[in-house]
């Protein structure tokens, strides 16, 4: 299906270029409109009807298009907001190539994200006191099946809903999966004249419910309770809160698609191995708690997972993926800006990252301030938090010559600070930081004083996984990179350096390595190490008995690190019998010297000769010793029918 671009200059307020938009971004564009959402709505009528699909080129009446393209039966229209990215802008410069790089993204097929349906059939939890959990639950009563979990010793009054008393253990789930962990829990008496009474408590209760409201007025019951779906909380004093509350429970019944945000490959998690704890990334990191261990590796509950993205910009394995998009729709989003902006007679390029918030800033700077230069192409994205090295760097290798990223005042900001100063560390002196700023006028003056880097002579394709991606993106910001890139402590690439006085070779630490970084000599007492595959997860530093190995965060970029390594080998000992060769020489001449002659089982030369033998003749050597530990009873000679005849004689 041919695309067709709607091109409006918004009553002559900008400046639109049809034919370069067109030639670059393989388009078929309109004339350029004047007033298309009003004098002119009948011209995007004739071309809604025609089988072209149809995008237009305004941001502002998005809703007006959609409701005409409804009353037509016809399908829905593309967007791509032209003007307040690009034509209101103060800097004069042709603002063509931002104009077509930003088309070219719109016209790029976007993956759908995978999704799971949640069913809510309205079985509501009100817990707070009762004086305002008793009104709240009256007025949801007739909508919703309500329970109040009441925290005071106020009885009700009506009896349209359940009312218990009980203390909160634990509270888990999320919309349509609550559950509750009671103690205490004490239910009404209903019969008998009088006020009602409390029945004895009783501990060990679990309670589900659908929705729940939060009116104590304490500490949220779940972490980060605003990313927790279905569950509402307002302050008791607050009639309005109260309210908005009520109203928000009402329309939590029904089924609901709940985005499935990260996709997590347990067999690549480095969590932890013989119960020994190794990475713990995205536990530390989750701030909605829906990751946990389980095992060795974690387990994500995508009922609780908010989608910030924060744990699969800091998995060091990309075991946990972003779906929704993943990387290489992103990627390939990136990819077309820079590719398009050029192609399009553009130079340098900036990029910035923003979320929803951040497109608001910018449409206000536009509007009322100097909107943004004409080299600053922005991105949005659904969440920024999520935004990590790998990303960062791959922006600077598309031919970006500067990423930053806008912050929110609700962004979670410690991942993204912490792969900040690692993509820093990797990109050198190429522009890559963080704006805080939400005044749109702060915005404005900052990008219009920022100082530009040189952007890559030859942009490259960084493709893969995060890994992959970030080192591909490396080699080509450090082309003349001769030594290993130092990294900040806690980075996911690194090497390992071993204290050869110290390490036994007991290869401990090449059992437990979830990579495959450490690799053992089957021939020959050796450890290796590739360092391309290096987690940095430090289990090898916590099994090992010596204390011998230590992480050092680097990246190297050579094809050295690529191959194997050799960081410890000995010698191996030489069967006293057989000459087979076996285990460490240092290892079996140290233990001879502690055993030998002092300790009660090898106090003689023959029992001490045995430490010197391999397996197989250790064991031949004891069989055939005196005191033969594989010795037992002789066995009993098989009693036959003569046997029990010849007793009969006897007797």
């Amino acid at each position: 299906m041919a695309s067709k671009l709607l091109l409006c200059d918004c009553e002559r307020t900008q400046s639109l270029d049809a034919d370069r938009i067109s030639s670059t971004c393989e388009v078929s564009c309109s004339k350029v409109h004047t007033a298309l959402c009003t004098r002119e709505l009948g011209l995007a009528v004739e071309l809604l009807k025609t089988d072209d699909q149809v995008v237009i080129a305004c941001g502002q009446e998005k809703e007006v298009f959609s409701d005409l393209a409804d009353d037509l039966g016809a399908d829905q229209p593309g967007f791509v907001d032209l003007r307040d990215r690009a034509g209101w802008s103060a800097q004069g410069n042709d603002e063509t190539p931002k104009m077509a790089a930003l088309t070219a993204e719109a016209l790029l097929p976007q993956p759908i994200a995978s999704s799971v349906d949640v069913i809510s059939e309205g079985t509501c939890c009100i817990i707070g006191p009762g004086n305002i959990a008793y009104e709240l639950a009256a007025q949801l009563s007739d909508a919703l099946a309500v329970t109040v979990l009441v925290t005071d010793d106020v009885e009700p009054l009506s009896r349209a809903f359940d009312v218990v008393r009980a203390k909160v253990r634990s509270l888990s789930g999320a919309l349509g999966g609550f559950t509750w962990q009671l103690d205490q829990v004490q239910q009404l008496k209903l019969g008998g004249r009088g006020r009602f009474t409390w029945g004895a408590p009783r501990d060990g209760a679990t309670s589900r419910c659908d929705i729940v409201v939060d009116l104590t007025g304490g500490t949220p019951l779940v972490p980060a309770d605003e990313k927790r779906e279905g569950y509402l909380r307002a302050d008791p004093r607050d009639a309005v809160a109260a309210a908005r509350v009520a109203f928000e429970a009402v329309q939590l019944v029904g089924t609901f698609e709940k985005p499935l945000y990260v996709r997590l490959d347990e067999s690549l998690c480095a969590h932890s191995r013989a119960e020994q704890i190794g990475c713990s990334n995205c536990l530390d990191i989750c701030p909605t708690g829906a990751i946990a261990p389980a095992g060795d590796h974690v387990a994500i509950d995508p009922m609780i997972c908010a989608g910030c993205g924060a744990c699969s910009a800091l998995c060091p394995s990309t075991a946990i993926t972003y779906e929704a998009p993943p990387v290489s729709a992103l990627l390939a989003r990136m990819h077309i800006l820079a590719r398009t902006y050029r192609r399009a007679g553009g130079t340098a390029p900036r990029l910035l990252i923003h979320d929803e918030h951040g497109a608001e800033m910018i449409r206000l700077s536009a509007r009322f301030g100097r909107g943004l230069p004409a080299d600053v192409i922005p991105l949005e994205l659904s969440v920024i938090s999520g935004f990590g090295h790998a990303e960062m760097l791959a922006a600077l290798a598309h031919g970006f010559a500067r990423v930053d990223v806008l912050l929110a005042p609700r962004t979670e900001r410690d991942a993204l600070h912490l792969e900040l100063a690692l993509a820093q560390a990797i990109a050198g002196d190429a522009g890559i930081g963080v704006i805080d700023e939400t005044d749109p006028d702060a915005l404005s003056d900052l990008l219009y004083t920022q100082q530009v880097p040189r952007s890559l002579i030859d942009p490259v394709l960084p493709l893969g996984n995060r890994r992959q991606i970030a080192r591909l993106a490396a080699q080509a910001l450090n082309p003349k990179a001769e030594a290993p890139l130092p990294l900040p402590e806690g980075a996911p690439y690194g090497a390992v350096a071993v204290n050869a006085d110290s390490c036994t070779l007991c290869l401990s630490c090449v059992s437990l390595c979830p990579s495959g970084a450490l690799i053992d000599n089957p021939d020959k007492p050796q450890l290796n190490f590739q360092q391309d595959a290096c987690l940095q997860c430090g289990l090898c530093r916590t099994i090992c008995p010596e204390q011998a190995i230590a992480l050092v965060p680097q990246l190297d970029l050579s094809d050295k690190a690529l191959s194997q390594q050799v960081l410890n080998e000995e010698e191996p000992f030489e069967c006293v019998e057989c000459g087979a060769l076996f285990g460490v020489r240092s290892t079996v001449e140290r233990i001879m010297e502690k055993l030998s002659g002092t300790h009660p089982m090898f106090a003689t030369s023959d029992q001490a000769r045995l430490i010197q033998m391999c397996d197989d003749c250790r064991v031949n050597a004891q069989f055939h010793s005196a005191d033969n530990p594989f010795q037992s009873a002789p066995r009993p000679r098989v009693v036959t029918t003569d046997d029990y005849l010849s007793k009969r004689k006897d007797h």
